[in-house]
């Protein structure tokens, strides 16, 4: 199943005691990088958390952001983190130094510094994990339904552009095959022109038409094509959930080096039109396969 490397899910866990909110966000990276934002007391948690979605997403830039209201009248006790009061103090005074500015450090404004006043409460971990996880656990269904959708629409769009690379093939396949019939017209009109049918026997020109005729023929080159296409087209349409991004990419990198190889033997404006065609849509679909988990 492809899955789009972009997407968003959002869950929402309201509880007794406290309510839960977890948002997604994810796009196209070339490795599985997660940055989650937690409140400072569930810090804790963010390993497991982190295990978490790396089993559900295994490849992006994907931004978790965590808010946790607190209902209960037990969470409204609070306290403030010295520690962290004192550090913002000693930085705020070595700027009042070392720029002249006016010393209006007040308590009130101490307190609106992030993280300067804690909740009181010791929290129970496995309370709060389970909690977080289950929400989480409904926004990653969330996102990857999204990703899902995304994907499908994705995979539709791959389909259709390897098609028309398909419908290419034959052209190609034609061409070549009627190359060295052409060369061999194009050789026998130059020795009439130069009136030199009976300096060169049969055999020369029939040794010249095989170097030609090896030289020029692309048949593996588009048995191995064909080959790719089909391998690309089984992992679009696969059913499993094991991601392919990589797999199609490298695909993609096989299926230019054939197209690239035709097209250096080519010797046929046509052919050549054919291979340029084959090479955008390629490019085209590398664009969106950037985007595949």
């Amino acid at each position: 199943m492809i899955r789009s490397m972009t997407g968003f899910g959002r869950s929402i866990l309201p509880l007794d005691d406290r309510r839960y909110t977890i948002e997604i966000k994810t796009v196209n990276h070339r490795y599985n990088d997660i940055s989650i934002r937690l409140p400072r007391y569930l810090i804790c948690l963010e390993d497991p958390l982190r295990q978490l979605i790396a089993k559900s997403v295994s490849r992006g830039k994907i931004d978790v952001f965590v808010n946790v209201e607190n209902l209960s009248e037990n969470s409204k006790n609070i306290k403030v983190d010295e520690a962290l009061a004192g550090s913002y103090v000693e930085e705020m005074r070595k700027l009042i130094d070392t720029y002249g500015l006016k010393d209006d450090i007040s308590a009130t404004s101490l307190l609106r510094l992030p993280d300067v006043i804690v909740a009181s409460n010791e929290i129970d971990e496995e309370q709060y994990w389970n909690e977080l996880s289950n929400c989480a656990g409904e926004a990653l269904e969330s996102l990857n339904r999204a990703r899902e959708k995304e994907g499908n629409n994705l995979k539709n769009d791959l389909l259709s552009r390897l098609n028309e690379i398909s419908n290419k093939i034959p052209e190609i396949e034609e061409k070549s095959a009627g190359l060295v019939d052409e060369y061999r017209k194009k050789l026998e009109a130059r020795l009439d022109e130069l009136n030199a049918r009976g300096i060169v026997d049969e055999a020369r020109i029939g040794a010249e038409l095989v170097l030609f005729a090896d030289k020029s023929s692309v048949c593996e080159e588009i048995t191995r094509l064909k080959s790719h296409i089909v391998s690309f087209t089984n992992y679009l349409n696969a059913e499993d959930d094991v991601p392919c991004g990589k797999k199609l990419d490298f695909l993609l990198q096989e299926m230019n080096r054939e197209i690239n190889t035709i097209g250096s033997k080519a010797n046929c404006l046509d052919i050549t039109n054919a291979v340029v065609f084959v090479k955008n849509e390629i490019e085209n679909i590398r664009e969106q396969v950037q985007n595949i988990e």
